[in-house]
């Protein structure tokens, strides 16, 4: 199973798409995730991580059938 990886709003755009899917066999960290699912594009400041739907960091190692989503940090009003 691939690793589902989503990328989220201005990350999405930066990157021309809005998923990607990576083949592996062994545990990747969600760095690792992010340069090679993105090209080696470079990782914007305070992006966040979520690692199957639940906020993670980008030292959390990540398995075949997991899902990431990096998106940019929210801010309200």
């Amino acid at each position: 199973m691939p690793i589902n990886v989503l990328f989220f709003a201005s990350l999405r755009e930066r990157l021309g798409k809005a998923q990607a899917s990576i083949d592996t066999d062994v545990p990747l960290t969600a760095h690792e995730v992010w340069q090679r699912s993105s090209g080696g594009a470079a990782l914007p400041v305070n992006v966040l991580v979520s690692v199957n739907q639940a906020y993670a960091n980008l030292e959390t190692l990540v398995q075949a059938g997991d899902e990431v989503a990096f998106f940019p940090p929210v801010t309200g009003g």
